[in-house]
């Protein structure tokens, strides 16, 4: 099956065009989407077949390889973490931004072994806090 990435999808419309990796860009519908998915961003990665159609390639059975940012918000938000899991990633965080705070108040830069897990927690926790 072939690969490629969307390159606009337009959802009111029902219609956008894949970039594949190996060819032309082909056109899809919203009927070749996956059960359950409405729209599609730009950049996501996909997989699926392809049919001639009446104006040249058209995608068939486009299954999301990349799904996060590919989904609805009501999808991604039925896919949020436990309250009780993000407990303990708010806790960790503030643990570690108190720490590196203390740091700066002395006139030093975070080290780089603090820095790092706090940067990808700081990620996590905005990237659930966008859901």
């Amino acid at each position: 099956m072939p690969t490629g990435k969307v390159k606009w999808y337009d959802a009111e419309k029902g219609f956008g065009f894949l970039s594949r990796e190996d060819g032309p860009d082909v056109y899809v519908r919203d009927e070749a989407l996956p059960e359950g998915v409405k729209t599609l961003k730009p950049g996501t990665r996909v997989e699926f077949g392809i049919a001639q159609g009446r104006r040249g390639e058209q995608a068939l059975q486009v299954r999301v390889l990349e799904s996060r940012g590919s989904l609805s918000r009501e999808q991604s938000r039925a896919q949020r973490k436990a309250p009780e899991t993000m407990v303990g990633i708010v806790e960790d965080l503030i643990r570690l931004l108190d720490g590196i705070g203390e740091g700066y108040r002395h006139g030093r830069h975070p080290d780089p072994k603090a820095a790092k897990p706090t940067a990808k927690l700081l990620r996590a926790l905005a990237d659930e806090l966008e859901l």
